[in-house]
């Protein structure tokens, strides 16, 4: 977070011989922006009136020393510039650097570096900065944005008012959760860190991170060769009301396919189907037959539900028996109709996974989807407090929240994602999980990865994103698990 940032900062300029950050963090632009500028000779350049343009005017001195053509468009003051930030534009300006007002109407460059703000930036781009912005987006040029995208607000990846759209984002000491949440992943391009060498001592541990592929994957371990049906769980899936039953069968599907020994499948409609003839191994059975079922492990409730008294009923009881609890769904959107259902929740002494989608959360939270989506670390983080629950907050970079208010951002998955039953096959993947004993934390991490990843790979083998169905999902879930715990060599 910024003020995780800003402490660090703190830390090295009170050292006795305080590293020269800006100097580290212009080279480190200079030599990113030479590689990607590779034939090209021109670089236009936008500094701010900041520490960001500071940064972005070293960058610009290195640039114009190694015989490329410089453009720096400047926004700031000489007089009201940060310390570091003068020294660097009295070095560009000593150097034989110029500086212009406005982006040239015929210039002709190679690539662009986005240096008007950065981290600091908390209010909306004013009239001139707004105009700056939109003018690089429609050149259509390779931009390299310096920590973050000029309008991209570090913390929620909010864009304030606009944002720079940049090909490439090098982002310095430390990731910020703005690059990968909400409208960050569509602005920042490929992100690159550099540290600058600060000295590890000075990080505090962090409340959040950024997942990754290692830490999910050993969370599943190598079967014993002398296996059974019975070691590894059994998910029961509550749902499926009127026509809806294909919710259900869906998060059957994918605890099956995800590893769970058993899957239960309790439909609510009358008309039910007594066999799923695609997955004919699911065993489907009426809601008061899935509680009377042998040995449940964990239990899925809400892909299908719906809002009935019926489904009010099935829920109380499944926030009252003391298993790992997966609510999706409906069964958020009764928990947020029936404040009654809260304590339930809050005092459960088995763990509950909740999984909104930001319409689902901002009802839990009684307020706007827009204010969901303006602190979607801090709403997650909010309900995962309220529920005493781990909390999936989907959406691009869907946050993952824990009641001891660590938190962390998905990087995975992709708008194939963006189509009916995603989130039913997330349940039963989550279902699955439990089942064969992962704690709720790894299993939470795990298949928010796996199911973003699952994406990702249909996307690489040509396979989407418009056109990706939940079902491909689930197969395409499953191959990865496999490759993850069976094959090492593929992490």
């Amino acid at each position: 977070m910024a003020h995780e940032i800003r402490a660090i900062e703190r830390g090295v300029a009170s050292l006795p011989a305080p590293p020269a950050l800006m100097e580290q963090a212009g080279l480190a632009a200079a030599e990113l922006a030479r590689e990607l500028l590779r034939d090209q000779s021109s670089v236009l350049i936008l500094a701010g009136p900041g520490n960001n343009g500071g940064d972005a005017l070293v960058a610009a001195r290195h640039l114009k020393s190694w015989w490329f053509k410089v453009d720096v468009v400047f926004t700031g003051s000489p007089d009201n510039m940060p310390p570091d930030a003068a020294r660097a534009l009295q070095a560009w300006l000593d150097a034989g650097g110029t500086l212009l007002d406005d982006i040239p109407q015929r210039g002709r460059w190679g690539l662009a570096i986005d240096g008007l703000f950065g981290i600091g930036l908390t209010r909306e781009l004013d009239e001139r900065h707004l105009r700056l912005v939109q003018q690089l987006n429609r050149m259509e040029l390779p931009v390299l944005a310096l920590d973050i995208p000029s309008g991209l607000d570090s913390d929620t990846g909010q864009r304030l008012g606009a944002a720079v759209r940049a090909t490439h984002t090098l982002t310095f000491i430390a990731l910020k959760p703005g690059l990968f949440t909400a409208y960050g992943p569509d602005h920042c391009g490929e992100v690159r860190l550099d540290t600058l060498d600060i000295d590890p001592a000075l990080f505090t541990t962090p409340k959040g991170s950024l997942l990754q592929r290692r830490q999910v994957a050993g969370a599943l371990k190598p079967r014993p060769r002398n296996s059974h049906k019975g070691m590894l769980g059994s998910v029961g899936i509550l749902g499926g009301a009127g026509s809806m039953c294909g919710a259900a069968l869906l998060a059957g599907r994918a605890a099956l396919k995800l590893g769970s020994g058993r899957v239960y499948v309790g439909l609510l409609a009358p008309d039910a189907p007594g066999v799923d003839v695609l997955q004919p191994e699911l065993m489907l059975r009426t809601p008061e037959q899935l509680f009377e079922a042998d040995g449940l492990s964990c239990l899925v409730v809400g892909p299908g539900l719906g809002q009935s008294p019926q489904a009010l009923q099935l829920l109380t009881r499944a926030l009252e028996t003391e298993l790992p609890l997966v609510l999706d769904a409906d069964a958020l959107n009764l928990v947020a109709a029936h404040p009654d259902l809260t304590p339930l929740l809050h005092e459960r002494k088995t763990a509950a996974i909740l999984t909104p989608h930001p319409a689902e959360a901002a009802r839990l939270l009684g307020c706007t989807t827009h204010d969901v989506q303006q602190d979607r670390i801090g709403s997650a983080l909010v309900l995962a407090h309220r529920f005493n629950s781990h909390l999936v907050l989907k959406g691009a970079g869907s946050i993952c929240a824990a009641p001891d208010e660590t938190w962390h951002v998905n990087p995975t998955g992709n708008p194939g994602l963006s189509s009916a039953g995603m989130g039913d096959v997330l349940s039963g993947m989550l279902g699955a999980l439990l089942a064969q004993r992962l704690s709720p934390k790894e299993a939470t991490l795990l298949a928010v990865y796996l199911h973003g990843a699952a994406a990702d790979e249909l996307v690489a083998q040509g396979i989407g994103p418009i056109g990706i169905t939940a079902t491909e999902i689930v197969d395409a879930s499953r191959a990865l698990l496999n490759a993850w715990v069976y094959r090492k060599g593929m992490l």
